[in-house]
């Protein structure tokens, strides 16, 4: 699509953000949506940001990062993706879930190697995978405004609504930080959309927490269904129904467009909470019983 409110470009390096402008990661949306309001775009692929460092601490994804290389990336001692920097080799069960999330876009092979994992955060569209995954590890994300200042919020807080978030006039979203302890959890993934190539409406993921307070313990995220992401933390590995009873004790409000009605969505969430409560804590058939 043409954009023919734009009049100037230039590298994101060095420029001074304005009214009019806006961060141009890898355009998919920018370009694929009439954007009547804006005047200039920055190219942010001129700070060269290396998209995966992986430390002791974590994973940093900067917001540069396109879905192939998220998709693709392995740690340490596993096999690395090119333009991949780390250090040591660790074991961190939770990766499975980066691809699962890309995958979870629908997205077609050029989207995947042009959309960046900021561009789909900072949209804020319910159904967003890069939120649901960053959401569900306690990402961190690492915001520059345009005095210079850097400060940092969980993507739990960034993310406000459909279509809203935290950032000011003019600020850019750095990277996200996934910590180290979110990775070494297991995962169990749940998402479905009305069609087999559809936006998710309802996605949930759980993972379980190695060392809490109460002893081993759970974390639920919901995403796709709500306007926004919603955790729900159990101190021990609760029972599908426990589950189920706090998600209902949340009184969550549900996300409500063409990709899946209120109800329907809320029903999909409740079904998707105890099946990877049972998953997490490691019921089998037989510990579950015969069906009925």
């Amino acid at each position: 699509m043409d954009l023919d409110t734009i009049t100037g470009y230039r590298p994101a390096p060095g420029a001074t953000w304005q009214p009019g402008d806006a961060w141009l990661g890898g355009g998919t949306w920018l370009f694929g949506q009439p954007q009547p309001g804006l005047r200039r775009l920055l190219d942010l692929r001129g700070f060269g940001w290396v998209p995966l460092t992986q430390r002791a601490d974590g994973l940093e994804i900067a917001a540069t990062c396109t879905l192939a290389e998220l998709a693709g990336w392995r740690p340490a001692g596993a096999g690395t993706s090119t333009g991949t920097t780390s250090t040591g080799d660790v074991a961190w069960p939770a990766v499975p879930l980066l691809r699962q999330c890309c995958a979870a876009l629908l997205a077609s092979f050029k989207v995947q190697n042009m959309a960046t994992v900021g561009g789909n955060i900072c949209l804020a569209l319910p159904a967003g995978a890069m939120t649901s995954l960053a959401a569900s590890l306690d990402g961190v994300a690492t915001v520059w405004s345009p005095g210079g200042g850097v400060r940092e919020l969980p993507v739990t807080d960034l993310v406000t609504g459909p279509g809203t978030t935290g950032l000011g006039p003019g600020e850019l979203l750095r990277s996200v930080t996934l910590p180290a302890a979110s990775l070494r959890g297991r995962t169990a993934f749940r998402q479905a959309s009305l069609s087999p190539l559809g936006r998710s409406a309802a996605l949930v993921i759980g993972r379980t927490v190695v060392a809490s307070p109460g002893g081993p313990g759970l974390v639920m995220t919901v995403t796709a269904a709500t306007p926004r992401p919603v955790q729900l933390r159990f101190a021990g590995r609760p029972s599908p129904d426990q589950a189920v009873a706090a998600l209902d004790q949340a009184h969550l409000s549900w996300h409500d467009d063409v990709h899946g009605a209120p109800a329907w969505r809320a029903a999909m969430t409740r079904r998707f909470v105890a099946e990877v409560a049972a998953e997490l804590r490691g019921d089998t058939a037989a510990e579950l019983g015969p069906p009925g």
